[in-house]
């Protein structure tokens, strides 16, 4: 397989298998991957005060499914049906911003005007795959990360960093950790979430809860993951936020 096919295979990955078995995967994760020591303030209160949560996903293809009900399936639209069931008598809105190919850099610059269309209380960004098959300088990834998340910040806004998915096919050729790395550092600089999406997918697979190495033609298993990335995304929320069913009971 030549390297370009394999990175292509890497983006498709979870669009293209199939479940291992007729039973569905498990969810589990381990909390030490949902890290929850810093708050959701804005989040809280717009569940506190009215009772609403307006979330923007903005992501390139890794964070959506092809097919004609991809959209339904991916995680973003996971994501509110997960927040919908745990939040139950409060208005959930998860707004995708999905561009395929599309570098960080890019994504930056769009940001702005995306944060004041939506006026979301919550920015979720998935970033770091394209710019690792474009080879995109270090430097650079972090400066746009950073453009970005001011852009964030400029609109009262929080925000949960996403990264990369995990590929066993491709982890020799495409230097993902690089990149992932980066994003660590950012978040811990600027006291923001990051989604360990790279960890808990290489977990996953370490684990046969999925096995990410042979895709085929089927989407059971893309479906599988991208539920289950849409129900951690919620834990992690529901974590940051104080949003358990004790806190939100002293608020009604």
């Amino acid at each position: 397989m030549t390297l370009i096919a394999a990175l292509v295979a890497s983006v498709a990955l979870v669009q293209g298998a199939a479940a291992a078995s007729e039973t569905a995967p498990s969810c589990v994760v381990p909390e030490s991957f949902l890290s929850a020591n810093i708050d959701l303030t804005r989040l809280a209160n717009s569940i506190k005060e009215h009772h609403r949560l307006d979330i923007s996903v903005v992501g390139s293809a890794s964070s959506a499914l092809t097919g004609p009900e991809g959209a339904r399936f991916a995680y973003p639209a996971q994501l509110e049906k997960a927040l919908r069931e745990r939040l139950p008598g409060n208005e959930i809105k998860v707004t995708a911003h999905i561009q395929s190919r599309q570098p960080t850099a890019d994504m930056a610059a769009s940001l702005a005007g995306i944060v004041k269309e939506d006026q979301p209380v919550l920015v979720i960004w998935q970033a770091g795959t394209v710019d690792a098959m474009r080879g995109v300088e270090p430097d650079d990834f972090r400066n746009s990360l950073d453009q970005g998340l001011d852009a964030v910040a400029a609109g009262n806004a929080d925000v949960i960093l996403m990264n990369m998915q995990y590929s066993p096919r491709t982890e020799t050729m495409l230097n993902v950790s690089t990149y992932a790395d980066v994003m660590r550092w950012v978040a811990e600089q600027r006291d923001i979430l990051l989604f360990d999406r790279l960890a808990i997918m290489h977990y996953w697979s370490d684990e046969g809860i999925f096995d990410l190495y042979a895709p085929t033609n089927g989407y059971a298993m893309a479906h599988r993951v991208h539920e289950c990335i849409g129900q951690a995304l919620a834990s992690q929320i529901i974590s940051a936020g104080h949003l358990g069913a004790d806190k939100l009971q002293t608020t009604r």
